[in-house]
């Protein structure tokens, strides 16, 4: 178990009188303080990490929110956002002395302006819930985790989320104008707007991907998008996992820009097809899928182009889908991956970083060599087109010995991502999985520095305090 900060034993002493506040400010059933209620907030995606919390606030509008957060920053209380619960770091983790401010509540999309291709929703708002509400004008919201159907869009602006399509079109920094947010004292600010582009510094983009450490956002403008004619998948199958992160590399030197790209070895094949009956070629040792959009001309002359790629690597088999329905069950596969493992493993962990594309054959050898070192199964399913890696790591939570392997093979992953080029994250955040590895990217100034842009917002460090930053460095917290 990763360790901890203490809790403020003043903040639990007081842990009725804080209810209390808090069921002033709310309605009755807004605020959950008894023990049995607050489980399910224990924890996370990273579920193997659990910590029960002072209390759970779940508001409604932004005003509560302010309130809610100028009462906890006049109490000095910790407070951790909350949507979903959808995060693989452990980012919506609490503490045992802090509220878990959850936004789920807050799921009204308060404007759709096709004119100007913007809506407005609210944080708890689900990914797939905005290309829902405007699917019918012929519109899409760009960004696509594989949680889509769950994590809500204010989740998805703290750990500026991607998911298969952000090959084309972007993460969600990529697809946002405008925020409105609560600060630590209980103030309300918006970012941004309906115009492109806005004066002065760039909050949006410091705001973005922030982890829930300096504010509260509560709601948030998007950007839609029109969707294409048409969109074909076709799955390309490898004799290795070298082979086809060399493929991949070769589609990107191309020029040519999918809109997606992802990868899957052999243990993620396997599951995924018991799984969905997508039709996958279980004599592959890796298999790629490919989506291009447009036009029937478009799409018949880019597969074209790929098939041609895709020969030059000796493919086992390379099959293009014929209608939308194959293509449907060929992402039905992907998109239920990471339940499809559930299915063969008690437990696995997924990994989240990103490298060079060039530099996938390398990574995915050393991975295998890993692997065999720890005697530790891993199934490797990631957004290959833009090498956002999410290697699934196998194990027994029951074993301690296992959980422990796990944990270090995790960590030596992250660490090779970061030696070849690239980083210790793509799209899940730091929260606290990674937080003990930040040092490995980053000097000890340049951890300083961003400690400095925390601390101008949040001085009391009360907002997610228990993440990102590596616990020797929080001493005088």
């Amino acid at each position: 178990m990763l360790p901890q900060p203490a809790p403020k034993p003043d903040i639990l002493a007081r842990r009725d009188e804080i209810v209390a506040g808090l069921r002033a400010l709310l309605p009755d059933d807004a605020v959950i303080g008894d023990a049995l209620r607050l489980k399910p907030y224990e924890t996370d995606g990273l579920s193997a990490y659990r910590e029960v919390p002072l209390a759970v606030a779940l508001p409604s509008t932004t005003e509560q929110v302010a309130a809610i957060m100028a009462f906890c920053h006049r109490e000095g209380v910790r407070v951790v956002p909350r949507g979903a619960g959808t995060s693989l770091s452990g980012g919506a983790l609490p503490m045992a002395d802090s509220v878990v401010l959850g936004l789920m509540r807050m799921n009204r999309i308060t404007e759709i302006d096709y004119a100007d291709r913007l809506a407005v929703v609210q944080a708890g708002v689900t990914n797939i819930g905005i290309t829902q509400a405007v699917a019918g004008q012929g519109f899409f919201y760009a960004p696509d985790p594989s949680s889509q159907l769950a994590c809500m869009i204010g989740g998805n602006v703290n750990m500026n989320s991607g998911g298969a399509h952000c090959l084309r079109y972007g993460v969600t920094a990529n697809n946002l104008l405008g925020l409105k947010l609560v600060t630590v004292e209980g103030e309300i600010l918006e970012i941004g707007g309906a115009h492109l582009d806005s004066a002065g510094y760039d909050w949006l983009g410091l705001l973005t991907g922030s982890e829930g450490q300096l504010a509260i956002v509560t709601e948030v403008t998007v950007r839609i998008l029109r969707a294409a004619e048409g969109a074909r998948a076709m799955l390309a199958a490898f004799r290795s996992n070298e082979v086809a992160g060399a493929c991949v590399d070769s589609i990107i030197g191309s020029g040519i820009i999918p809109v997606a790209l992802e990868f899957m070895d052999r243990p993620a094949i396997h599951a995924c097809e018991a799984f969905a009956n997508a039709g996958y070629p279980l004599d592959a040792e890796a298999m790629l899928i490919i989506e291009v959009e447009g036009s029937i001309a478009e799409q018949d002359f880019l597969l074209d182009r790929l098939k041609a790629i895709c020969a030059q690597h000796d493919p086992i088999s390379l099959k293009v889908s014929t209608s939308a329905e194959e293509s449907l069950a060929i992402w039905k596969g992907r998109k239920g991956a990471f339940g499809a493992v559930g299915r063969i493993s008690p437990d696995y962990m997924c990994m989240d970083g990103t490298i060079p594309t060039s530099q996938l054959p390398h990574v995915l050898r050393r991975i295998g060599e890993m692997s065999a070192d720890y005697n530790l199964q891993v199934a490797n399913i990631f957004h290959a087109g833009d090498g956002n890696l999410h290697p699934l790591i196998m194990f027994d939570a029951n074993d301690p010995s296992s959980f422990a392997k796990a944990e270090k093979f995790g960590a030596d992953i992250l660490t090779l991502c970061v030696e070849v080029g690239g980083c210790l994250t793509g799209e899940h955040g730091v929260g606290v999985e990674k937080r003990d590895l930040m040092g490995v990217q980053f000097t000890e100034t340049e951890l300083d520095q961003q400690r400095r842009i925390k601390s101008a917002f949040d001085p009391g460090w009360l907002l997610n305090a228990n993440k990102v930053f590596p616990l020797k460095g929080l001493a005088a917290e």
